[in-house]
């Protein structure tokens, strides 16, 4: 009968290892299970023959094998492995075992290589941070240093617990930010789509009935007719206008002082503006929290947090607040200087500078911040469809009358004739 060496998990979480007799794979699992286990690998010991041997490394070597990847790793991927690491400290389980748990599931991409090398690089005796750190195109430094917090507090499940909580609201409110933005992205696109056949396909005919009929026609006719020769003549413009554009900003983007000024004017825009802020307010405010509740040192959380704003004017407003703590004063002074926030927000921040309470204070203003951003949305929204509609009513009925103006003209000639 064969001879299965096995690894399963208890009651408790504890890691089991042993061997079992069996008819086969499945009996294996049965037996083990009918122990109160759960199996987490099963092997038959193949007699020690060197080519079973072999031929088991060949296969934990194909396990192991990469995959050739671009960019960096999804979002919703990574909150998934964070809050599934969560749970599997949560019970107990070493580092080690999670992570190679973790990895045997992943699919192959980002986040799937740099696991492999994470588990290489802690079975070589590298911390959890270290091995998190090497791979920034998945784990940030906010990450790494909420890892390292954990490691240097001996509370890993709780700050894996936070992160993940963290990371979760994080792409809930950049979700509901962009699925409210579709909406009016299709109609916008829908409506440049049918400008674009009127101005080359519909407006040239017409042209040609004025044209057989020698009229002359109004100013307003003859302004469509010319735009509606721009498009036929440049239609392969159309589409490269917003690439000219976007490759506009991101040119001036390069430089501090024209970062600055685009992000000033994108916080001084009705409506959006006040949406764009909030949700930095939400996001940094979140952070900084989540960071200081780990035990990361406030100097090194505000760093992290003035990358995380991605926004020049923000950025400016914590390195004051970088620079005032480090000259020993408080946090809500610069941001009451700088007058970028809701008095609300410094005063919320100097009651938890004073009562030692600093990171609650600051989750309470992300969650009020969250629900000012979904209101802010769903009104945006609602303004957004009015003025789409009278806007493209505008257009629309401009054409109609620049259109219909010479028919008229040629209808009434055409009476007076037959008089």
């Amino acid at each position: 009968m064969p001879t299965y060496q096995y690894e399963a998990m208890d009651t408790t979480g504890g890691e089991v290892k042993d061997t079992i007799d069996a008819g086969s794979e499945e009996e294996a699992q049965q037996k083990i299970r009918s122990m109160g286990y759960f199996v987490t690998r099963l092997t038959e010991v193949a007699g020690k023959k060197k080519k079973d041997k072999k031929k088991g490394q060949q296969q934990e070597k194909r396990k192991k094998t990469k995959v050739l990847t671009l960019g960096g790793v999804n979002s919703k991927q990574l909150v998934m492995f964070t809050r599934q690491f969560s749970v599997l400290q949560d019970a107990g389980l070493p580092v080690l075992r999670s992570l190679k748990i973790l990895e045997g599931q992943m699919k192959p991409g980002v986040l799937k290589n740099a696991l492999i090398d994470i588990v290489d690089d802690i079975e070589s005796g590298n911390t959890l941070s270290e091995a998190f750190g090497k791979h920034p195109r998945c784990f940030d430094r906010l990450y790494v240093n909420m890892i390292r917090a954990g490691e240097a507090g001996g509370a890993l499940e709780v700050i894996l617990r936070r992160l993940a909580e963290f990371k979760e609201k994080a792409q809930s409110l950049a979700r509901r930010v962009k699925g409210a933005m579709v909406y009016p992205c299709v109609v916008v696109g829908v409506a440049v789509a049918i400008l674009s056949f009127i101005m080359i396909f519909i407006i040239p005919k017409f042209q040609k009935i004025f044209d057989d009929f020698k009229m002359k026609l109004p100013y307003l006719t003859l302004v469509l007719i010319e735009t509606s020769k721009l498009f036929v003549k440049y239609w392969y413009v159309i589409p490269v206008i917003p690439v000219f554009i976007v490759v506009t900003l991101k040119l001036i983007r390069l430089n501090r002082s024209g970062a600055y000024i685009l992000d000033k004017i994108k916080l001084k825009l009705p409506v959006a503006g006040m949406i764009v802020e909030k949700t930095i307010v939400a996001r940094t405010m979140r952070t900084l929290g989540t960071l200081i509740s780990s035990g990361v040192p406030i100097l090194e959380a505000l760093s992290i947090v003035r990358e995380t704003a991605m926004n020049a004017v923000f950025e400016d407003m914590f390195q004051r607040v970088y620079e005032s703590i480090r000259e020993g004063e408080t946090i809500a002074n610069p941001m009451r200087e700088c007058r970028l926030v809701d008095d609300m927000v410094v005063n919320m921040i100097d009651v938890g500078e004073e009562t030692g309470d600093l990171d609650t204070m600051l989750n309470k203003v992300a969650d009020v911040y969250d629900e000012e951003v979904d209101v802010l949305v769903e009104s945006l929204i609602s303004l957004l469809e009015p003025i789409m509609i009278v806007v493209l009513g505008l257009i629309v009925g401009t054409i109609v009358i620049a259109l219909f103006m010479p028919l008229l003209e040629l209808i009434d000639g055409l009476s007076g004739t037959k008089k």
